[in-house]
């Protein structure tokens, strides 16, 4: 086990968003998260890195508990984080976006651009010249800089053509071949399903369903009931 997240409790000021979720995440596995906008997936990933620490609940890392540890020893520890939005630094080039988070042991930017080759033609452009496609496979190959056990991703469909998007499905799957673990929140039930060893759906604020895609797709009311959508 990488990853346990253990009845959760999280506010936004009153508001009582986590209302007692519990997760996990095994090593190598990927996990995606699913609701409704609003339904508190993002709060969760904001949960694990302390960007909004939990008022109850604990999350244990490798066997840690880092309930409310800062983002910056989080990442330290080998948690990565894709937010929405990608976050790329828009006057940097991509190789600076790269450079600036490097870990000692990483791998090389070089290295990098090698195992995502899309990355050798943007080397030299600025981020606010990418496309979003682009932005996202440098978030993606940013995190990787950061020598990551764990990522945390939110939202890497978002705004992306299909064929962009079946290009980012494939990156991630080579991470997933090795052996990366990764909690996934996505809107895209079909993203989800490509990627998932398990899926989680969340309806305000709580787990409502857990279990294997087979078991998702394989009951089609419960994702028109959380998700507004079949499968």
């Amino acid at each position: 086990m990488i990853l346990r997240v253990d009845d959760i409790h999280t506010y936004y000021g009153l508001v009582h968003m986590l209302q007692g979720v519990s997760l996990d995440v095994d090593r190598g596995e990927v996990v995606a998260l699913l609701g409704r906008n609003g339904a508190g997936k993002t709060t969760v990933l904001k949960s694990i890195l302390g960007l909004v620490p939990p008022r109850a609940g604990t999350i244990v890392y490798q066997g840690d508990d880092i309930t409310g540890l800062a983002p910056y020893l989080a990442a330290r520890r080998g948690i990565a984080y894709v937010p929405a939005g990608r976050g790329i630094f828009s006057t940097l080039t991509a190789v600076e976006n790269l450079e600036i988070v490097r870990r000692a042991g990483a791998a090389t930017v070089d290295q990098v651009c090698e195992r995502f080759p899309k990355l050798h033609d943007l080397r030299s452009r600025l981020g606010r010249q990418l496309s979003g496609g682009e932005q996202q496979v440098l978030a993606i190959a940013r995190a990787i800089m950061t020598k990551p056990s764990l990522m945390l991703l939110d939202e890497p469909s978002q705004g992306l053509a299909p064929l962009v998007l079946d290009a980012i499905v494939e990156m991630l799957s080579g991470l997933k071949r090795e052996g990366l673990a990764m909690l996934l929140v996505e809107q895209n039930v079909d993203t989800a399903v490509a990627l998932a060893d398990r899926v989680v759906i969340l309806d305000q604020g709580a787990k409502v369903f857990e279990g294997t895609p087979a078991q998702l797709t394989a009951d089609d009311q419960i994702a028109i009931r959380y998700l507004g959508v079949g499968v």
